[in-house]
C-alpha cells in the first residue's frame, strides 16, 4: 500500500511521508502527530481506538508521547534534504516530481535521489560523487574516461588510458582518493597554520587597538590637566597683573596728590607775589620821598626757605621704584612656576657631575666636572675596577625613582654617545660600549649619522638632526628614556621602553671632540 518512496520505520504509515512531529503509541508504532490525532478523532465516534498499523485495541483514547529518536532523525533528514535541495540538483529519473539528488554517477552522468540510488548499480566502474552537473570536468578531455588517478609530476587528474599509453606513461600516479586525502591533510595543516597566524594577527590588532585607546585616554587626561594648568596660570597671571598694576597706580596716585597740593600752594603764592610786585611798581613811580619811605611793600624775599620746603615735599613723594616693581613681578612669576612644577610636569632638572674615577685614560674631565673631552694622550690614571677601558665616563649621581631630565651640549664634529646605564655595566671590552649590551641605552652620532642603540639593536633616526643641544628625559617607574633635540622647537628623537631593575647613571662617550653637561 505504500509508494516506492516509502521507507519502513522512517515514514508515517498514514501519510506515507517523513514523520512530522513524530509521536509513539503504547504498541511501539509511530505516526505524525497530526495524522494520528485525525485518525483517533474518527475512531472516537465508535468508541473503539486501534493502532492504524498493528490494529491493537485500546480501551481509552491512547496518550501520545513524543518519539525523541525519530525527532532527531527527522531533523537530520530535513537538514540533509534542505542541503541537497539548496544545491539545485535534482534526480535525473524523477521526471514527474523533482526530487533533490543526493549523489551523482560519473559513469552514467546522472544524478540520483535516495530511492534511485538504492537500485543503482554497485559495480566499481559506477563512480559516485556529490551531486554535480559538471560531468565533463570529472572525465578526461582526451579519452572521455573518468578521472581516477592523480599524476604528482604534472599535478593533474588523469584516467587509466593516460597511464597506459598517454603522455603520463611512466609517471608516478596514485588513486585520486588517496591523492585527495593527502591534499586534504596538507590543506588542513596549512589551514591550521593560517588559523594560528590569524589568531596572532587578531591578537596584535587587539593589542594595537588597546594601545590606541590607551594613547587616546592618556592624551585626553593630559590635555585636561594642561587645560586646567593653563587656566590656573592665566588666573594667577591676572591676579599678579592686577597686584603689580595696583602698586604702580598707588604710587602714581600718591605722587600726583602731593604734586597737586604743591601746585595749589604755588598758585596762591604766585598771586601774592603778583600783588607785591604791583605795590612795589607803584612806589617806584612815585617821586615823593616820604610817601615811598612810608609806603607798603617789604623788601624781604623769604622765597629761598619756602622753595626748599616745597622741593623737599616733592622729593619725599619719590620716583617710581622700578626695582621694587620688578622684584614683585619676578616673585609672583616664580610662585606661579612653582605651582606649575607641582602640576603635570613634575620632572626634576638634574645637576649632573662627571665621576673622574670612572673616566677612561683617553678622555679629559674639566675642573667643574661638566665637560668630557677626547685626548690622544694617555692620562695614566690609576687602574681601578670602576674605570672604563675606552673613552667613557659615568655621572657621580644615580637615580632609581622619579622623573628627571638633563641637557647636554655636543661639539659639531667628532663622534659621541650619550645615555644611561646600570652601575654593573662591564668596564672593559667592546661589550662595555654604550648600547652594545642590555645594561645601557644611548643616542649615538657616528660619521654624522644619528641612531638609538640598546642590546646592539640599532634604530636609525630618520629625520635630519641639526642640533648640538639635547635633552635626556627619564621616567624611572614608567620605564621610559627619551631623547629630544633642542634646536628651535623641541623635537622628539627616540624613546626606549624598559623595566629598569637597577639604579641608572648618566653615561658619556667621546671620540675626537667633547660633550658638555649644561647647568
Amino acid at each position: 500500500m505504500a509508494s516506492a518512496d516509502f521507507k519502513y520505520g522512517q515514514n508515517c504509515s498514514i501519510c506515507l511521508n517523513s514523520h512530522a512531529d513524530p509521536v509513539i503509541l503504547r504498541c511501539g508504532h509511530s505516526f505524525c502527530q497530526g495524522c494520528i490525532d485525525r485518525e483517533l478523532d474518527t475512531q472516537q465516534e465508535s468508541g473503539v481506538y486501534t493502532c492504524p498499523e498493528c490494529r491493537k485495541r485500546f480501551h481509552e483514547r491512547p496518550v501520545l508521547q513524543k518519539n525523541m529518536s525519530l525527532c532527531h532523525t527527522a531533523e537530520c533528514s530535513s537538514t540533509c534534504h534542505e542541503d541537497h535541495e539548496a544545491s539545485g540538483i535534482f534526480c535525473t529519473y524523477c521526471i514527474h516530481s523533482p526530487v533533490p539528488a543526493i549523489k551523482s554517477c560519473l559513469l552514467c552522468e546522472a544524478s540520483l535521489c535516495d530511492s534511485h540510488l538504492k537500485v543503482h548499480s554497485k559495480s566499481p566502474e559506477h563512480v559516485l560523487s556529490e551531486p554535480t552537473t559538471s560531468f565533463g570536468k570529472r572525465k578526461c578531455s582526451t579519452h572521455k574516461k573518468i578521472l581516477e588517478y592523480y599524476c604528482s609530476k604534472d599535478a593533474v587528474c588523469i584516467c587509466v588510458s593516460c597511464i597506459a599509453f598517454g603522455e603520463h606513461k611512466g609517471h608516478y600516479v596514485e588513486p585520486i582518493n588517496a591523492a585527495f586525502e593527502k591534499k586534504r591533510d596538507k590543506l588542513i595543516h596549512f589551514l591550521e597554520k593560517l588559523t594560528t597566524k590569524k589568531k596572532k594577527t587578531e591578537k596584535r590588532v587587539k593589542n594595537l587597538q588597546k594601545r590606541r585607546t590607551d594613547v587616546q585616554e592618556k592624551a585626553a587626561g593630559v590635555t585636561k590637566q594642561v587645560n586646567v594648568l593653563f587656566r590656573e596660570i592665566r588666573e594667577q597671571l591676572d591676579l599678579l597683573e592686577k597686584r603689580v598694576l595696583g602698586e604702580i597706580s598707588n604710587w602714581e596716585e600718591q605722587v600726583s596728590h602731593t604734586v597737586s597740593n604743591l601746585i595749589l600752594q604755588l598758585e596762591v603764592k604766585k598771586d601774592e607775589l603778583s600783588r607785591k610786585m604791583f605795590d612795589i611798581e607803584e612806589l617806584c613811580h612815585m617821586s615823593d620821598p616820604v610817601t615811598v619811605l612810608q609806603g607798603k611793600g617789604s623788601l624781604r624775599e623769604g622765597d629761598d626757605e619756602d622753595r626748599e620746603r616745597e622741593d623737599k615735599k616733592v622729593h619725599e613723594a619719590g620716583d617710581l621704584d622700578e626695582c621694587l616693581i620688578s622684584a614683585a613681578l619676578h616673585a609672583g612669576l616664580a610662585d606661579i612656576m612653582t605651582g606649575v612644577k607641582r602640576g603635570i610636569y613634575v620632572s626634576e632638572s638634574l645637576d649632573i657631575l662627571l665621576d673622574l674615577n670612572t673616566a677612561g685614560n683617553y678622555v679629559m674631565v674639566s675642573g667643574d666636572l661638566k665637560t668630557v673631552s677626547w685626548s690622544d694622550l694617555n692620562q695614566c690614571r690609576l687602574e681601578t675596577p670602576e674605570r672604563f677601558q675606552y673613552c667613557q665616563v659615568l655621572s657621580t649621581r644615580n637615580f632609581s625613582s622619579g622623573r628627571h631630565y638633563w641637557e647636554v651640549e655636543t661639539s659639531e664634529s667628532g663622534d659621541w654617545m650619550i645615555g644611561v646605564c646600570y652601575p654593573s655595566l662591564d668596564r672593559k671590552g667592546v661589550q662595555s660600549y654604550i648600547g652594545n649590551n642590555h645594561k645601557s641605552w644611548g643616542l649615538c652620532k657616528f660619521n654624522n649619522e644619528y641612531s638609538a642603540i640598546h642590546s646592539s639593536d640599532v634604530s636609525q633616526i630618520s629625520h635630519y638632526v641639526s642640533s648640538q643641544s639635547f635633552r635626556i628625559y627619564l621616567d624611572y617607574e614608567a620605564g621610559q628614556l627619551s631623547f629630544y633635540e633642542l634646536q628651535g622647537p623641541i623635537r622628539h628623537l627616540h624613546t626606549f621602553s624598559a623595566i629598569f631593575t637597577e639604579p641608572l647613571h648618566a653615561v658619556f662617550y667621546v671620540w675626537g671632540e667633547w660633550v658638555r653637561v649644561k647647568s
